[in-house]
């Protein structure tokens, strides 16, 4: 895959076996949120060795991370995951000031 270029990956499990990383992701849900859930359909992207924003050649400080988006057809879930340690841009040296990490 090409560095920072996303990898989406969908799993639509509603009648069908459910993979590992499904099951995983309704365990969360159910641990994080104490409530029951059962996954219909869910989908995994993957951003890996990211560089920061406006600095696409300098690929020394890059980052993976996952944004993974789920629904039991009546609720959705959006889950984030960072590598270990997290996001390690410096964000003092990127040339956009107005970072922000998150979603809407």
């Amino acid at each position: 895959a090409d560095v920072g270029v996303p990898n989406p990956q969908e799993f639509p499990t509603l009648n069908t076996a459910k993979p590992l990383f499904v099951r995983d992701v309704e365990a969360k849900i159910r641990r994080y949120l104490r409530s029951s859930y059962s996954a219909a359909w869910t989908l995994k992207i993957t951003w890996e060795k990211a560089p920061a924003y406006a600095a696409r050649t300098d690929t020394r400080r890059t980052v993976t991370y996952q944004a993974i988006l789920t629904t039991d057809g009546f609720r959705s879930f959006v889950l984030m995951l960072y590598q270990e340690g997290g996001m390690q841009w410096d964000y003092t040296r990127l040339a956009a000031t107005n970072v922000l990490i998150g979603y809407t």
